[in-house]
């Protein structure tokens, strides 16, 4: 029997490998780096400010990018929905007031026009081409310290989250690089210096997990907030919540999930009420998509339906029945 050769370990020296790891951050802040600014956000309306319980307004801060050379800003609508006044700090100091563009609380994204040439700005990526355990590097200003980096990798892809509207994000970044309040609406960006995710958001108490909003998701959002100051949808007018399907009824209508929407109530007046949908209907079905769930649904509530004739597939008394409604504009 010939023994098998030993194969010898690659020698990589360790300053060599740090040195190369070095160089990729260096020169990834190098271009972006001037491309982030500070947010300064005042006049946010406080929680309970207008029962005279606190402070009618509140301030706070957070980060932002210039994503064209013409002066928008992209960061998150946590940041500065509602506020009265966003000012935005350059690296070189300068301040110049940054005005709303257009908000999307659904998928936790705004932009912002600054009337002022922007020193640089960061190109947005394919997100759809990162890999788990990817080197990112995050930029932004952390509990005020301003232009703060902080490196890490891609730690998980396709996380899902819940906006502050209640509707689900989909295709969240999950990464280790640090992040700390203030962060928020900062770039994550990738060793070629494209942005990948806008970071949006960490667990309190927990190390090394906090996300990021897809870049392939923020060139959507922004290209139709400066489009329309909004991203359009539709919608159908019920209330609903996510039940689940014995495995007998799954069964019985072919169904691919074992869940659906039951309706709890139906909105006077909407797609949903000319179209005859009653309370203790439960869709399973819209058009040629499966509704297992009320984040289903409103997934396939877009702007191409606005005004489209579409099919619901419903159960009724323990009947299948498809109704045709016509979604409409959300408000």
């Amino acid at each position: 029997m010939i023994a098998a050769a030993e194969i010898e370990p690659l020698a990589v020296p360790d300053d060599e490998a740090l040195d190369a790891y070095s160089r990729a951050v260096v020169r990834t802040v190098e271009r972006v780096g001037p491309a982030v600014v500070h947010l300064e956000v005042a006049g946010v309306p406080a929680p309970g400010g207008r029962r005279g319980r606190g402070p009618a307004e509140t301030s706070g801060t957070g980060s932002g990018f210039f994503f064209t050379p013409d002066g928008f800003l992209l960061t998150n609508s946590h940041v500065v929905h509602g506020a009265r006044e966003v000012r935005a700090t350059f690296v070189d100091g300068g301040t110049h007031v940054a005005y709303p563009v257009g908000d999307d609380p659904s998928t936790d994204l705004a932009v912002l026009k600054v009337d002022h040439a922007a020193p640089a700005f960061a190109a947005l990526g394919d997100s759809a081409r990162i890999r788990q355990g990817q080197l990112v590097v995050a930029i932004g200003n952390p509990l005020g310290f301003q232009a703060t980096v902080t490196a890490g990798v891609v730690s998980a892809l396709g996380r899902t989250m819940r906006s502050q509207s209640g509707r689900l994000i989909d295709g969240v970044i999950q990464t280790d690089a640090a992040l700390n309040p203030g962060n928020s609406g900062g770039p994550l960006v990738n060793a070629r210096a494209e942005v990948v995710g806008v970071n949006t958001a960490i667990i309190a108490g927990a190390q090394g997990i906090c996300f990021a909003i897809p870049a392939n998701t923020a060139e959507f959002v922004a290209s139709r907030l400066i489009r329309d100051g909004r991203v359009r949808r539709s919608y159908i007018g019920v209330i609903g919540q996510t039940i689940e399907l014995t495995r007998r009824h799954a069964q019985r209508f072919h169904l691919a999930v074992q869940g659906g929407v039951l309706v709890t109530g139906v909105t006077p007046g909407s797609p949903a009420h000319h179209a005859g949908l009653q309370p203790r209907d439960i869709i399973i079905g819209f058009d040629s998509g499966v509704v297992g769930s009320v984040d289903d649904l409103q997934r396939q509530l877009t702007e191409e339906l606005i005004g489209r004739a579409s099919e619901l597939s419903i159960l009724r008394a323990g009947v299948q029945q498809v109704i045709r409604v016509k979604p409409a504009e959300s408000a």
